[in-house]
Parts: structure tokens; C-alpha cells; sequence
């Protein structure tokens, strides 16, 4: 096909006129990109030529886009003015038109753009003023187009602030302070995490309805659990303890099909991360319409999980038969349990080798063995009679004694077993350190709980495998603005226009 066909079916095109001026200011970037193209097909081709020749093309390509994304954002809206709606209303507020201005500081996936805007102020300047350009564009602090905004939270959930801030520069030509990224991101991260639960149940939902058609002989089974880890916050001279907790869904075989994250910064008693856990088994359970799963509850004994068990889980109503409450099985984590069989051979024996030998047969028989938590008590017990320890040793046996007594109805492992319930909890400690310490703990990094809570939002989200169904959720949820009657003025209270 040659230029003269090419022009006559461009003319003939319905858009064509429309789109000459932005034809007209693509023509010089067309002719260099031509240029380049002979350029390195007359040089002699080498792997120098080659990278000079793809960045130079990057490069282009990238103004190219730029160029193209400004002239349709800038012609969205009509030039004159008195063409736009003379009011509009947003919120229950109705907004008065002004004049045009421009934002020169839009980013996008191809570099900065000035944005020309048309200003709406509230009629009784109680408001700040919009922009509907802004608003129907979707744009994020009013520095960043959606699908810039969200490359920049995706690189916020696995680097620091200073990668995240090269990556922008080199990748999309955006130049930002820390001050504005952050803005980004913490806007990116409230909205995304309004629309994460339902995400997440959904995904529940999905893989317990795979569990159930799978093939084999146990029942499937959706796993809880919960656990703690020490942060360093900005401006306290200690530690405090972030909680992260998880939902798994295990099929009939016992293969874990997936896991979905939740996370919180530090807090007193940890009760919204006990709300959002539990507002997310609910969702799920009320949902499920199949079989019922077993239900388990994995985790250490500490203090947050033992008291969640006691007021949310051991009363949690059962939504199929009102009145009867749900059956969970509280598995206290086996690893946890031995290490405070390992306590108790340090306090018992001052032979090292024959401490190592009581606990290994101990830890058998905690697993393996009917009643196995009361035979290692009983001979822990025995043992200690025979044996005078130190004061030092006898306060750790008492300690660690105390502590497999106390919780002797949530360690039967053999039980556990049988039933095909998980006995670890190594699924909610990973989730501590996928969540929290390979982000937030990295080399000389300290945190305020409300930065920190941006960064583990997005963290969860990307590690429960629904960023982009939150974040498409999110997208959709945004306000649409309702538009007035043009030059009208409000008398009383205004009703949205059709």
C-alpha cells in the first residue's frame, strides 16, 4: 500500500478531521522515529548499535504515548467553557463553574502531562473546589492516572520508598518527591482496602467449592490462624507487636489449595484485626451453601489468640441452624508445644545428651501416642521428684510445666490426626514474615502505624492473589459526578439532575 493510499483512506476515515492536529504534532516524532529506523539499518550492526537503537526507540515511543494521552485528556472536555454544565453537584453539594487552569504536574505510564481542567467552587464557598475533569479521570491525589497509581502501589508493596521513586524516573519518566508518592500510595491503599474482604471471601469461596469436587477420603477443611511480631515504631524508644492472621482452605487429599492474609500495625487488645477476621469468616461461612468444612483454629498459645478462641470462636453462631453454635477445633501448634518439651528436659537433666533423648521420645509421644500430652506430663513429673534442681532450673520447670497443663485439651495431636486437621502453625508464621519483616523490617527501617498500614493493605491484598479484582472493584466504586441543570441556581435543597 503506498502514501498516496494510506492518505486517500485516512481521509475517508470519519474520525480522520478530528485527529489532524494531533497529527500535525506526531509528524515530527513520526519522521524521527523514521530516522532511527534507517540509521541502524545503514550502521554496521553490532551489540552497541543494537542497545542504542532499543533505548533511543524506548525512548520515543514512550513520548509518543505522552503526547497522545495529553491531546485526549486536554480535549475531553469542551474549550469554551460556557458549553460545560453551569453547576454540578457531587456529595449533596452543588458546585458553580469557573474557569480553566492547569494541573502540569499529571503522571502517567508515559511520562508527565499537563492536564487543562475546567474549576467548579461550592455556591456557598463552604467546600473545597473540583475539578470533574479530575474526578471522572479517576486521578489519585490529584498527581497520578490510575493505571500509574497503581504501578506505583505495586511497587511500593515489595520496595522502599527510594527504589520505588527510581523505578517511577526510569521506567515512565515521573519525577516525584517522597512526600507525593506517599500521598499516592496511602490514597491507593484506603481505597483498595474498602474492597478487600469481599475479595477475599470470594476466593474462599472458590477454592472451598474446588475442595469439595476433589477426590479423597478426608473431609475439607478451612484453617484460621493467627499470630504476632515486634515492629519498631517511629518516635517509641521500644517494640510493639503487629498481628498478622490467615484462612486457608485444605481439599480432601489435605493439600493446602491457597491462603488469603490479613495484617495490622501495632494496636491496643488488636480489635480490628479481630473485627476484619472475623467479619471474614462470617462472609465466607454464610456464603457457602455446600457441605460443611471442618473448621480449625491454628495458632500458639498467647494471650490475643487464646482470648479470640474464648469471645469470638467458641461463639460464633452457626447461620444454617439458628441457635446452635459452630464446632471449631482450637489446635494448639505442635512446634510451640515442643518447645516447651524442650524446657523441661533443659530444667530436668543436667546431661545434655540425655536431656535431647527424653524430649526426642517425649515429642514421639505427644504426636503419636492416645492421651500423649498426659504421659509426658506424668513422666516430667517423675523424673522432677527424683531430681533437685536449682532455683533457676525449678522456676523453668514450673514455667514450662504450667504452660502444657494449662492448654492439655488443645494438644491432642492424635486426635487432630485422625480427623485430618493441620497440627502446625507454619502458614500464619510465614505470613508474618511474607507480610511484615520482608518489608517492614528491612535494614534500619522504622515505622509511624499509619504509613506502616498503607504498606500492609497492599501487602495482603498482593499476597492473597486479588490485587486485580480489588483493584478493578475499586476503580468502579469511585464517584461518578451527578450534573445540574446548566446556569441553574439551587433554591432550597437540589435534587440530582436524570
Amino acid at each position: 500500500m503506498d502514501h498516496a493510499t494510506c492518505s486517500r483512506l485516512l481521509s475517508a476515515t470519519h474520525f480522520a478531521t478530528s485527529l489532524l492536529p494531533l497529527t500535525a504534532r506526531l509528524l515530527p516524532l513520526i519522521t524521527e522515529l523514521g530516522r532511527l529506523i534507517v540509521s541502524v539499518r545503514r550502521a554496521g550492526l553490532t551489540p552497541q548499535a543494537c542497545h542504542c537503537f532499543e533505548t533511543r526507540l524506548q525512548e520515543s515511543l514512550r513520548e509518543f504515548g505522552r503526547i497522545i494521552i495529553q491531546w485526549t485528556f486536554n480535549h475531553l472536555e469542551p474549550h469554551d467553557r460556557r458549553d460545560l454544565p453551569g453547576q454540578i453537584e457531587s456529595g449533596g453539594t452543588w458546585y458553580r463553574r469557573r474557569s480553566k487552569t492547569p494541573n502540569r504536574s499529571v503522571a502517567t505510564v508515559f511520562g508527565t502531562i499537563t492536564l487543562w481542567r475546567t474549576l467548579y467552587q461550592d455556591v456557598h464557598g463552604v467546600e473545597p473546589s473540583i475539578f470533574p475533569l479530575e474526578v471522572r479521570l479517576g486521578l489519585e491525589a490529584g498527581r497520578a492516572t490510575p493505571a500509574l497509581a497503581e504501578r506505583a502501589a505495586r511497587a511500593a508493596v515489595a520496595s522502599p520508598q527510594s527504589a520505588v521513586l527510581a523505578a517511577l524516573r526510569d521506567d515512565h519518566g515521573v519525577r516525584w518527591s517522597a512526600a507525593t508518592l506517599r500521598a499516592v500510595v496511602a490514597a491507593v491503599a484506603a481505597g483498595m482496602e474498602a474492597h478487600c474482604q469481599e475479595a477475599q471471601a470470594s476466593r474462599l469461596l472458590s477454592w472451598l467449592g474446588q475442595a469439595d469436587r476433589s477426590s479423597g477420603s478426608r473431609k475439607p477443611v478451612l484453617a484460621v490462624g493467627r499470630d504476632g511480631l515486634m515492629l519498631p515504631i517511629r518516635g517509641q524508644a521500644c517494640y510493639r507487636e503487629a498481628a498478622t492472621a490467615t484462612v486457608s482452605v485444605y481439599d480432601r487429599a489435605g493439600r493446602r489449595l491457597g491462603t488469603v492474609y490479613l495484617g495490622r500495625m501495632p494496636e491496643p487488645g488488636q480489635g480490628t484485626l479481630s473485627g476484619r477476621l472475623t467479619a471474614l469468616i462470617e462472609a465466607v461461612l454464610r456464603a457457602w451453601t455446600g457441605p460443611p468444612p471442618r473448621l480449625a483454629y491454628i495458632t500458639d498459645g498467647g494471650h490475643h489468640q487464646a482470648r479470640y478462641h474464648r469471645r469470638v470462636l467458641s461463639r460464633m453462631s452457626d447461620a444454617r441452624h439458628p441457635g446452635r453454635r459452630l464446632k471449631w477445633h482450637w489446635v494448639i501448634d505442635y512446634y510451640h508445644a515442643c518447645e516447651y518439651i524442650t524446657k523441661l528436659s533443659e530444667a530436668l537433666f543436667a546431661d545434655a545428651r540425655a536431656g535431647a533423648n527424653w524430649a526426642r521420645k517425649m515429642r514421639r509421644w505427644l504426636r503419636e501416642k492416645p492421651r500423649g500430652i498426659y504421659r509426658v506430663l506424668h513422666s516430667a513429673a517423675a523424673i522432677r521428684r527424683r531430681i533437685i534442681a536449682s532455683a533457676a532450673k525449678r522456676e523453668q520447670y514450673r514455667a514450662a510445666y504450667a504452660y502444657l497443663r494449662k492448654r492439655m485439651r488443645w494438644l491432642d495431636y492424635v486426635g487432630y490426626r485422625r480427623d485430618h486437621l493441620p497440627i502446625g502453625s507454619g502458614v500464619t508464621e510465614a505470613g508474618c514474615k511474607t507480610v511484615f519483616t520482608q518489608r517492614l523490617k528491612q535494614s534500619g527501617m522504622t515505622w509511624t502505624a499509619e504509613g506502616g498500614q498503607w504498606i500492609v493493605d497492599l501487602r495482603v491484598i498482593h499476597l492473597s492473589g486479588v490485587w486485580s479484582e480489588v483493584y478493578q472493584s475499586y476503580l468502579g466504586s469511585k464517584e461518578v459526578l451527578g450534573i445540574g441543570t446548566q446556569g441553574s441556581t439551587p433554591k432550597g435543597k437540589p435534587s440530582k439532575a436524570a
